[in-house]
């Protein structure tokens, strides 16, 4: 493997085999870090020899699905190892998704330093710009305020991501999610997000967003369709709670109550302190009247933002995720539950 990654001048490697047996085959795969000959990720693809196209293009987005998320984990640990003197644009930007996986105020501060650092190294480098919307898009969801003075810098960076990182998917998914949840900006975002699924259409990340991006404009069957698709990608994602979170809002979109309180106990599991959760399964319990699990709901919110209001939300997110008929919706329900005007 070190031969192989020495000659192709690359750091992992993807091997696999191929087995038939009468009409069926059994494809297996694993990733390889050519460095340490660790695995990174290994998966096997069963299937019928009758249409062999159709089972190679299964294959291929499963492992590009899959691969991913583990590849990106892999470089955020290799980078938080590295020493701090050899560090450049690349490096810093790892460094910071590590911090904002932690979801905190603190992390959310340092990450933010950090991808400042990798843009000051390289101006034009798109993922670092558009990684800080995403990264106060993250902590907005999970309870720590972003002030004005934070949005506007944001929509700032994401634009100049989409500018700056046409070719980039990761950069446009982040920058797509930045604009449509701080500054509505739907239609810049659709086009980002299409054409980050055009460049990489096994991008999970990216068919998350197209998800919530519909969800805000009312799509709830589109929005369901793309989130499951990015389920489907990466099952175990590290990220996955947003896109319960996406799949919770569809359903509340769609007025389908007890779906979005489902997904919303999804998004709960995995990230405790997902408020933007709370917040939607409130709503669907109190036009279920489930009172009991509203209460909980409620004290659960105001225990994550102390400050919360119903009409500070409005001002500061609500408006620019909702259609008018969906946002009267979810204030009337935060309003059943009891929540301060």
């Amino acid at each position: 493997m070190k031969q192989v990654a020495r000659e192709l001048g690359v750091r992992y490697v993807l091997e696999g085999s191929v087995r038939k047996a009468g009409n069926r085959v059994r494809i297996t795969g694993q990733l390889i870090d050519t460095a340490s000959g660790a695995h990174i990720w290994a998966d096997r693809f069963d299937g019928a020899l009758d249409d062999i196209f159709e089972l190679q293009d299964q294959v291929a987005a499963s492992v590009v699905g899959a691969i991913e998320p583990k590849l990106r984990q892999s470089e955020i640990e290799r980078a938080t190892r590295k020493p701090t003197e050899s560090l450049d644009a690349y490096d810093f930007y790892l460094r910071a998704l590590a911090q904002i996986q932690k979801y905190t105020r603190p992390s959310r501060d340092a990450a933010i330093a950090l991808l400042k650092k990798a843009l000051a190294i390289d101006p034009s480098y798109a993922p670092a710009a558009a990684a800080i919307g995403w990264c106060r898009m993250v902590e907005g969801a999970v309870g720590s305020p972003v002030s004005a003075p934070e949005i506007a810098e944001s929509v700032r960076l994401a634009a100049q991501a989409i500018e700056t990182g046409k070719d980039d998917p990761d950069a446009l998914w982040m920058a797509a999610f930045a604009l449509a949840t701080l500054a509505g900006d739907h239609a810049t975002a659709t086009d980002a997000v299409d054409r980050a699924l055009t460049l990489n259409p096994n991008s999970a990340n990216a068919w998350c967003t197209r998800g919530w991006v519909a969800a805000m404009q009312d799509q709830a069957d589109s929005a369901i369709e793309a989130l499951q698709r990015a389920l489907r990608l990466s099952p175990l994602d590290p990220m996955r709670w947003v896109f319960f979170g996406g799949m919770s809002v569809a359903h509340l979109v769609a007025r389908r109550f007890a779906g979005a309180i489902d997904w919303a106990d999804r998004g709960l599991h995995e990230q405790p302190r997902y408020a933007s959760a709370y917040r939607a399964k409130a709503v669907a319990c109190s036009h279920l009247g489930r009172h009991q699990e509203v209460q909980e709901c409620a004290q659960s919110i105001l225990e994550l933002q102390p400050a919360f209001t119903i009409s500070g939300w409005r001002l500061a997110y609500a408006a620019f995720l909702f259609s008018p008929d969906t946002l009267a919706m979810c204030i009337e329900g935060l309003r059943l539950a009891g929540l301060p005007e």
